[in-house]
């Protein structure tokens, strides 16, 4: 038990000096989580109940897209930032490396598909439904 005193063994341990932008970084996208989900059920619990053609007019709307396209990426940064804590408290050794990169793979292309799914429903031509123009 020899190794000096209780603060010696713990000195320079501290924090590494990127927590405190991390922590505001989740609070940050948590607030935007909220808003701009709440904006996305409020705006589907408005449509019309099982009109697919309403909801495709409704994203197309280039305001409408740019809130979606901004829910994606906060939601898939909101889901990094919170995973990578999760990781890094309970895998050890040459895994955490592999489950980083994997979480990142996972964010980064999950937020590429949602933001090219909602850029094609926004850029497709507005096709009339049955009976329409």
């Amino acid at each position: 038990m020899g190794n000096g005193t209780h603060l010696g063994k713990v000195r320079g341990l501290g924090s590494s000096g990127h927590g405190s932008q991390h922590w505001l970084q989740q609070r940050l996208t948590a607030l935007g989580n909220i808003l701009l989900v709440g904006f996305f059920v409020v705006s589907l619990i408005r449509l019309p109940l099982g009109d697919h053609a309403a909801v495709l007019r409704w994203a197309a709307n280039p305001t409408v897209a740019l809130a979606l396209i901004l829910m994606v990426v906060s939601v898939f940064w909101h889901l990094r930032l919170g995973l990578t804590v999760l990781i890094e408290d309970y895998v050890h050794g040459p895994m955490l490396l592999l489950a980083t990169v994997l979480l990142n793979f996972y964010a980064i292309g999950g937020a590429a598909y949602g933001i090219f799914t909602i850029a094609r429903i926004a850029l497709a031509p507005v096709v009339a439904g049955p009976g329409g123009m």
